[in-house]
């Protein structure tokens, strides 16, 4: 999964969302992220992840018209990806 990230849109393969409307990004530890894929999954977060990428990140989104209340991307850099959508 090809994950871009412009100055306007976070873009994961053919879904895309703007990037005002994405909240504060977290790096998960390993365990996080297994609950995050698991047992503490919210059925209406979108997930991109692959099972054997143990990283990730968790990425709030705040669109009130978006029933969807996070992003759980998995990635081998997942601090870079923070770092970057934090920058504001």
């Amino acid at each position: 999964m090809k994950i871009d990230l412009s100055s306007n849109e976070l873009r994961i393969g053919s879904a895309h969302i703007e990037r005002s409307f994405l909240g504060e990004a977290v790096e998960l530890s390993v365990d996080q992220m297994r609950l995050a894929r698991g047992r503490d999954a919210d059925p209406a977060g979108f997930l991109a992840i692959r099972f054997w990428q143990p990283h990730g990140v968790k990425i709030a989104v705040k669109d009130p018209r978006d029933p969807t209340p996070y992003w759980l991307i998995s990635t081998k850099n997942a601090k870079g990806l923070v770092e970057v959508l934090n920058k504001r």
